[in-house]
């Protein structure tokens, strides 16, 4: 069945690469042998550089669950997850990944993330967009209201 679910994204961003409606991705979600979710990347359409396959189908899945955590799922995604949608996979809680092409075969045709990699190492403050911290005296605030909220959702 991997190779089905996996065939699916494939054919999404086949579609997507096709139509010009989107970067050449494609995810889905599936729980218990059945999607959930499936996306086409959506950067150029809805000109939002957070709309991957990957992050479209976690929100889409986590909706048609109603839950903001899709454990006991799987995603499967045309390409290797960049840094973004790899955090969000962690955030998501997923079970598992299933990929068809490596990061490095995105990088032949120009969707290289490999700077993003590089640029988690180094001091805030040094990377190519600079980072700054400024202290300011209340700043732990909503951190300490945080942990004094006893009907907060923990997350």
């Amino acid at each position: 069945m991997h190779a089905q679910f996996l065939q699916q994204a494939i054919q999404l961003a086949a579609d997507n690469a096709r139509t010009g409606q989107g970067g050449p991705f494609g995810a889905l979600i599936v729980k218990d042998q059945q999607v959930l979710a499936a996306s086409g990347n959506q950067v150029t359409r809805t000109l939002d550089p957070t709309a991957h396959a990957e992050v479209n189908a976690i929100r889409q899945a986590c909706l048609q669950l109603n839950d903001f955590q899709l454990h006991d799922c799987i995603l499967y995604t045309s390409c290797e997850p960049c840094p973004m949608c790899l955090g969000a996979i962690y955030w998501a809680r997923l079970a598992k990944v299933y990929y068809a092409c490596s990061r490095f075969d995105a990088a032949a045709v120009n969707f290289d993330d490999s700077f993003i990699y590089d640029e988690i190492l180094v001091a805030p403050a040094e990377r190519r967009i600079a980072m700054h911290h400024i202290k300011l005296p209340d700043a732990l605030q909503p951190f300490q209201l945080w942990s004094e909220n006893e009907t907060k959702v923990a997350y």
